[in-house]
């Protein structure tokens, strides 16, 4: 069983920067693409940034590219958001997510197969302008 909890989330303006934690009780000897995503009010869950815990791939969202950098600690059990020049659009609530086990980062790529099966309970993030 794996339990993520995120913190971080505020109030900021547009053009301001947060950064968001997620910790996470994982076994540190198994390798995972953990990741962060974000629900806005009305809209779809999306894909903000993943990452590979066994190794250097990251990807991110469009929207998000040059803004936001996803990053880990090396214990892996921590995983961390930056983001820079935030807008409005960028306001939602931020969930991390991990899954069971990866064999290499290239699951971790967003737009395919895997499958996240633990998720924390959000943090939120709200950006005015």
């Amino acid at each position: 069983q794996v339990q993520l909890v995120e913190s971080g989330g505020d109030s900021v303006q547009a053009g301001g920067s947060l950064r968001l934690s997620c910790a996470a009780s994982v076994y540190t000897n198994r390798n995972r693409c953990m990741g962060w995503f974000r629900q806005a009010p009305g809209k779809e869950r999306q894909a903000v940034a993943t990452i590979y815990t066994g190794g250097p791939t990251t990807d991110y969202a469009d929207s998000v590219k040059g803004r936001f950098t996803i990053s880990r600690d090396n214990a892996k059990t921590t995983v961390y958001l930056q983001m820079n020049s935030l807008k409005p659009e960028d306001t939602a609530m931020y969930y991390c997510a991990a899954g069971r086990f990866a064999s290499s980062g290239s699951w971790c790529y967003m737009g395919g197969t895997y499958e996240y099966s633990y998720w924390g309970q959000g943090t939120q993030v709200i950006v005015s302008s």
